[in-house]
């Protein structure tokens, strides 16, 4: 077998999201209300020894993600990897971990709450990280995180 050359080219500095399964690239975009914060670059498909169906990688050039909005991806990538570039050298790498509260980015599915009828703000604490189950702090209802109910700063 011979080496492929990567199609995604190396950055500079910034932070590179790596081991995303495949097709969850985009959502990791939208998760974390990325798009005009320069130049981001998305591969998508590449060959994975640790993933089986593929994985992706986003690139974000110039920005450094905090450890909050890293541990974001957890909700739908948790096998997902971080590595901070500094000068072309990965200077941090991270494990992400779900958040223990999520504020904004997940609606309740309960069409009765206050979030949904009153626009109060989406407010989740972490139940169980088997699942993964979040309670909403207004009705108390308990859910796994769906995709279905992902929200973005973009409302997608």
């Amino acid at each position: 077998m011979t080496e492929r050359a990567y199609k995604v080219y190396a950055i500079d500095n910034g932070t590179v999201i790596d081991h995303i399964p495949t097709p969850l690239a985009l959502r990791v975009v939208k998760i974390l209300g990325l798009g005009n914060e320069g130049i981001l670059t998305i591969g998508m498909g590449f060959m994975s020894k640790r993933l089986p169906h593929g994985k992706d990688i986003v690139k974000i050039e110039n920005k450094v993600l905090s450890t909050e909005e890293t541990d974001m991806i957890a909700l739908i990538a948790p096998e997902a990897t971080i590595n901070i570039i500094h000068g072309g050298k990965v200077i941090e790498k991270r494990q992400i971990s779900l958040p223990d509260g999520i504020r904004g980015v997940m609606r309740c599915p309960n069409p009765n709450c206050a979030t949904n009828i009153l626009g109060a703000p989406r407010v989740f604490g972490l139940e169980s990280r088997d699942g993964p189950l979040y309670r909403c702090r207004y009705c108390e209802r308990t859910t796994r995180v769906e995709p279905d109910l992902l929200i973005t700063s973009a409302g997608l």
